[in-house]
């Protein structure tokens, strides 16, 4: 499961839409077309790109805390809390996110569970100090008592930054990683997902790309991720492995504003049960559900 923040199906408008304005290869190479709001749905079995219902008939533009409870919870947050609300989980869903989240339900189960974000110094800092904001993955770990990586597992090859390629934290955190190719990240992560029955990955600065931050750095991480994408598209097991990318809002997808959207989640299932995925997702809570049916 790759979970990437912040990424509609929007319009047909190069203006608005990087997808449409500079291409992706992940989508052009499986689908041969570049998804939009007319054309929503693209289909080359195993491979489905779909839209999916991030609003779920609560008003106002969806965020990101309700959202993922959404995804990772199988409910719908947005109705439970009475708002859309983020970027954090909401105070009353924290017991939910312990009880219900998608790797609790693995673990449980006596699975491999395995969350592939590794973590800087700065962040077990941060929980050192008794601060507890967390984003609902790294929250979900905390309660499930999955451990959280960090340089140490970045450096062996058990883990990803959250920028795939290490060079931001070389950069930004005075990191000395070696500086990996996007190809080579996403090879790691098929790696890690074949030794575990569940494995997550996130990916997070597509949101920041949409709100309009980091401007200088725009095509590097918008080409990394799709180089990614495609790598684990292209070279994954489709008979034995099942893949869900999915997102919790639009936002990258229209650069007119620096706002989340109203657009639908862009959604896309590779491989085994990819199909029966692609059927039963309609919104955001039904991503869980649908993933445990069927990947038992």
């Amino acid at each position: 499961m790759i979970f990437i923040d912040g990424v509609g199906i929007g319009e047909n408008d190069a203006g608005k839409n990087p997808f449409i304005r500079y291409g992706f290869k992940a989508f052009e190479k499986i689908f041969s077309s570049i998804p939009h709001l007319n054309h929503s749905t693209l289909i080359n079995d195993p491979y489905f790109l779909f839209p999916v219902d991030p609003v779920m008939g609560v008003p106002n533009i969806p965020q990101s805390g309700t959202g993922q409870v959404s995804i990772f919870c199988g409910i719908n947050a947005p109705k439970f809390v009475g708002k859309h609300f983020g970027p954090f989980p909401f105070s009353s869903t924290i017991p939910i996110i312990k009880e219900k989240n998608i790797l609790q339900y693995y673990k449980e189960k006596g699975r491999d569970v395995f969350f592939a974000n590794a973590y800087p110094k700065i962040f077990f800092d941060y929980l050192k100090s008794g601060k507890q904001r967390l984003s609902v993955t790294s929250l979900s770990c905390r309660l499930s008592g999955i451990p959280l990586n960090n340089a140490s597992d970045v450096r062996s090859g058990r883990a990803l930054t959250a920028e795939i390629t290490n060079s931001r934290w070389n950069k930004k955190l005075k990191y000395n990683l070696k500086i990996i190719s996007p190809k080579t990240a996403g090879r790691r992560l098929l790696r890690i997902a074949g030794r575990n029955h569940f494995t997550l990955y996130e990916f997070f600065l597509t949101d920041h790309l949409g709100h309009g931050r980091i401007p200088d750095e725009f095509d590097d991480i918008y080409y990394n991720l799709d180089e990614f994408i495609t790598t684990i598209l292209t070279e994954m097991d489709l008979e034995n492995m099942t893949l869900i990318i999915c997102s919790d809002h639009g936002n990258i997808e229209d650069l007119s504003v620096k706002t989340h959207t109203l657009n639908p989640a862009l959604t896309i299932t590779a491989g085994r049960y990819a199909e029966q995925l692609f059927n039963s997702i309609k919104d955001l809570s039904d991503i869980k559900p649908a993933i445990i049916k069927y990947c038992k």
